[in-house]
């Protein structure tokens, strides 16, 4: 035990105290050491997460326990094994790039056809991704509507309704016309209710919505347009609904239902209620914000120049 606490303080004034007492010295490479492990960690993550579900997660973890093994054998003395790990691990830069060839390439071949964005996660942005899951949304509308399968797809805006989720069965998936057909097939367990769509993820289905009094809707009108109309009563969400008797596709937006909509008709509605005007009012802030902070540095520099004048 003696030997392995005279290791262990060894290392602690060799390295860790030494490091700290060279950053007191030198507050500006602190700076550098915090960008240093921010970029390391950043790329860690991206690389398990790259990884991750794939056939070489395993291999990842041994690797890690191979790693973390050679490091402790030599901080505790372990000459034989720390040995043989070193061996290993001197060995292992090959075998690494022999596992993760498919993946360095498919980085590499991100990086060199310059889509930094998606190598470093960033997809498209929320406005053309909103537009693509509208199109499926419709596709699949349309396809429910053929068949005359009655479906209710709730499409949540800026008021979140975690709430209405939290009444169905979590799916958090992507947004897909097949996914959204087949929740919908009749005597299916998640058939009943509605799905609703939340940061472009189809985020629950089977969620219970609150109804509309019959007073705000026709009487021939089921109970899938009265929870339609209710949800966009109490929030801005929009919702769609397919007729299981007609066949016929409506949308409730604002307390208000929209019947028997065209596709194109229904396309063009969802685009102008969700992408057009809500990407565009956040735009204008942003530009208002911009123009009010532009106009306060030129106040400022015309009352300077003012009284250089002077």
């Amino acid at each position: 035990m003696s030997k392995v606490s005279e290791a262990l303080n060894a290392f602690y004034e060799n390295n860790i105290l030494a490091y700290i007492n060279m950053y007191k010295e030198s507050p500006v490479k602190l700076v550098s050491l915090i960008i240093d492990i921010a970029l390391v960690l950043l790329l860690i993550y991206l690389f398990v997460r790259m990884v991750k579900g794939t056939r070489t997660w395993q291999l990842v973890k041994g690797i890690a326990f191979l790693i973390i093994g050679t490091w402790l054998s030599g901080i505790l003395g372990l000459n034989i094994l720390h040995y043989i790990l070193a061996a290993i691990m001197n060995w292992g830069v090959i075998l690494i790039i022999v596992i993760f060839q498919p993946e360095i390439r498919r980085a590499l071949e991100q990086i060199g056809t310059n889509k930094i964005t998606k190598f470093f996660g960033m997809e498209k942005d929320i406005a053309t991704r909103t537009k693509e899951d509208i199109y499926k949304i419709v596709i699949a509308a349309t396809e429910l509507a053929k068949t005359k399968t009655g479906a209710l797809i709730v499409i949540e805006r800026d008021i979140k309704i975690k709430d209405i989720i939290s009444t169905g069965v979590e799916i958090n998936g992507d947004v897909s016309p097949q996914v959204l057909v087949n929740i919908f097939v009749p005597n299916t367990p998640l058939h009943d209710g509605a799905v609703v769509i939340s940061e472009n993820k189809i985020a629950a289905a089977a969620c219970m919505l609150p109804l509309a009094s019959d007073t705000d809707i026709a009487k021939e009108l089921g109970t899938r347009h009265r929870a339609a109309i209710g949800i966009s009563k109490e929030s801005d969400a929009i919702a769609v609904v397919v007729s299981e008797e007609t066949g016929k596709i409506s949308v409730a937006k604002d307390g208000t239902l929209i019947a028997d909509v065209r596709e194109d008709v229904l396309k063009k509605i969802l685009i102008s209620n969700i992408v057009t005007k809500r990407f565009n009012e956040k735009e204008n802030v942003i530009n208002q914000r911009f123009s009010k902070i532009k106009n306060i540095f030129e106040k400022k520099n015309a009352n300077k120049n003012i009284l250089s004048d002077k």
